[in-house]
């Protein structure tokens, strides 16, 4: 098992049978869960990975992808929209339809995952002089 390679969603859409087995490193933005009975598919807007594998939510999307879990995973453990990083091999892709379009999204057979913390944003302190005082 070697390191993922740096394919790109675009790439595995547009030659899904060449790079089929393919080691990858992918992540984004959670939109949707759905549990079957032996595994799970998580549908994932992909986004740029940064070094240390974290999605960046600023970035451009690169387009969707799906990664198959195994077992059972809680949808209110992985809600839309947090961030999650995935490595493992490409797999058949699977055509769903986004409204009317239909889809082909490349499936990662994932071996590892991670859904990275919610980030919690804290407000700046408000500053006040002390010494004024307005009267």
């Amino acid at each position: 098992m070697g390191p993922p390679t740096k394919l790109e969603i675009s790439d595995a859409r547009l030659n899904p049978k060449a790079l089929k087995g393919s080691r990858v490193r992918w992540g984004g933005n959670v939109v949707a869960v759905e549990n079957f009975k032996t595994y799970t598919l998580l549908e994932i807007l992909g986004r740029p990975l940064s070094d240390n594998g974290k999605p960046d939510e600023s970035a451009k999307s690169m387009g969707r992808f799906m990664a198959r879990v195994p077992g059972f995973l809680d949808p209110e453990e992985h809600p839309k929209g947090r961030l999650l990083s995935v490595t493992g091999k490409l797999s058949t892709p699977i055509e769903k339809r986004i409204g009317e379009y239909l889809y082909d999204y490349p499936v990662v057979d994932a071996e590892a995952r991670y859904l990275w913390p919610k980030e919690e944003v804290y407000p700046y302190p408000y500053y006040r002089d002390p010494f004024y005082y307005p009267w």
